[in-house]
């Protein structure tokens, strides 16, 4: 499953209409680290593709309102990744929002996803040969 996050309930709930307008099961719920919906992996590339443009307007859209409601002297940004352990945790690691912006618009979620996958394997299962004796 694709996950993507929201910290705000008014882009969760338009993001969800967003996908069941496109005919896709999604799941959705208020979890501990936000309101998360959940989508199969997959998903159509074409879709995919306006998925992703979306969710980018939402997340502009979750900022917006939570700097709204932020008191200016309390005026913090947050932003977090999940991170799938081999556990079957799945765990949120914190991130500065903006340099998760920079590269949300170079790369999709999918593949920031499988790039901290990579990441989480070498950390869980460390290998000491070089990248070229393992290919």
């Amino acid at each position: 499953m694709l996950e993507y996050i929201f910290f705000d309930e008014r882009p969760w709930n338009l993001f969800i209409r967003f996908l069941d307008d496109k005919g896709l099961q999604s799941q959705s719920a208020h979890e501990d680290q936000g309101f998360m919906v959940r989508i199969p992996e997959e998903t159509d590339d074409a879709l995919m593709d306006d998925i992703e443009a979306y969710y980018d307007e939402m997340l502009d859209m979750n900022e917006a309102l939570f700097i709204e409601q932020a008191d200016d002297s309390e005026h913090k940004h947050a932003a977090g990744v999940s991170v799938n352990l081999s556990s079957g945790t799945t765990v949120q690691a914190l991130v500065d929002p903006e340099l998760l912006n920079r590269i949300l618009d170079v790369i999709s979620t999918d593949e920031l996803g499988q790039f901290i996958n990579s990441i989480v394997d070498a950390v869980e299962n460390p290998d000491e040969r070089s990248v070229c004796r393992r290919m």
